[in-house]
């Protein structure tokens, strides 16, 4: 009877292994499968963007004065970046990475203003679009191109960027 209870017991917590280890496989192929199918593709990720002709068209009625996030991925490396409009309606568009702190935490929106998340120096909007003057922390420059109402960004571009998310 002792013999009995012991494979009794033991069969209870092979089931329950068997269970646990079922949950785990099924809940990473979950996370893969969402994480999968929620991740990027070799354009963007956001709706509103397309690509056509080697370049990502985001429309103007798109944007507004808080940043709009998007990413390409070029390689396998998520390339992020963004746009916006400055408080004087110009488009601006930068990578979501700066060229000294590296693109691994980007940039959050306080207002008119951005802070970069790695060292917490704060720019202004307007100030947005242009190249590194060598001041250090600064939105990686991605340049743009208006057409009609769209705002056009060269894959090529984006793929250049791939650098500042490895």
């Amino acid at each position: 009877m002792v013999v009995a209870e012991l494979v009794a017991v033991d069969v209870g917590v092979e089931n329950k292994m068997k269970k646990i280890t079922m949950v785990g496989v099924l809940g990473v192929l979950l996370l893969l499968f969402f994480g999968y199918a929620s991740g990027t593709t070799n354009t963007s990720s956001n709706d509103g963007a397309s690509e056509a002709g080697g370049k990502v068209k985001i429309s103007l009625s798109d944007l507004s004065s808080t940043l709009s996030f998007y990413e390409a991925e070029t390689d396998g490396v998520a390339v992020k970046y963004f746009a916006v409009l400055g408080s004087d309606g110009e488009v601006r568009t930068a990578f979501d990475a700066c060229d000294v702190c590296g693109g691994y935490k980007g940039y959050e929106q306080i207002g008119s203003d951005i802070r970069c998340i790695n060292c917490g120096r704060v720019f202004k909007i307007d100030g947005l679009g242009t190249q590194n003057r060598g001041y250090g922390c600064w939105p990686s420059y991605l340049p743009h191109e208006l057409q009609g109402d769209s705002v056009l960004i060269g894959v090529s571009n984006i793929n250049a960027g791939k650098s500042r998310f490895v």
